[in-house]
């Protein structure tokens, strides 16, 4: 198993969250098998989500070279109104973004296809739902999981993506948290 660097983008206010459960115990994890992680706490760095079509400022270049150096991408982060909280969303907007992570390649008109820079990379999601697994998937459509996987990371060229959800998670037991706390570690066994 070769060692990797992992670059961790953690979106949840709160350090008594169970997304930060979910943080620490992938972390401990990595590390227990020799990979660096590089965290980025995104509510403690205040990055600022809005993105108003300026430049990419400090902050942005430094996470897009962090990406560069790192071999998997993981992003950690709770779904609210069916999607990432705005944190989140806004980091995939001024990071994640054209011309750094994809460019089109233009057919004819505004037609055409994305060309990731991001390939080789791998992908680990880790999302947290409030509400149970049938009504997302049923009703909703999992809508930020096709967004996040078939999206986001897809026109980074990035297509190796492992999405783990968690569902009714105020509502489990503590037996039930902890099976989910031990598929982030076989998670992390097989990065």
């Amino acid at each position: 198993m070769s060692k990797k660097k992992i670059f961790l983008v953690y979106s949840h206010y709160s350090d008594n969250s169970f997304n930060a459960a979910i943080r620490d115990t992938f972390i401990k994890s990595l590390k227990d098998k020799g990979h660096e992680v590089d965290c980025v706490d995104l509510y403690k760095e205040k990055f600022n989500p809005v993105f108003a079509g300026e430049k990419p400022d400090d902050v942005v270049l430094n996470h897009r070279d962090r990406i560069e150096k790192s071999d998997v991408i993981s992003i950690i982060a709770p779904i609210w109104n069916f999607r990432l909280p705005a944190i989140a969303e806004g980091w995939i907007d001024k990071v994640l973004a054209p011309p750094w992570a994809f460019t089109f390649k233009k057919l004819v008109g505004n037609y055409g296809y994305p060309i990731g820079n991001l390939k080789g990379k791998k992908a680990v999601i880790f999302c947290t739902y409030g509400s149970p697994q049938f009504a997302i998937r049923t009703f909703f459509l999992n809508m930020p999981t096709k967004r996040l996987k078939r999206g986001v990371f897809n026109l980074c060229g990035i297509r190796d993506i492992v999405y783990k959800r968690f569902f009714s998670v105020p509502f489990v037991s503590d037996e039930k948290r902890k099976k989910f706390l031990n598929e982030v570690v076989d998670t992390a066994d097989k990065i």
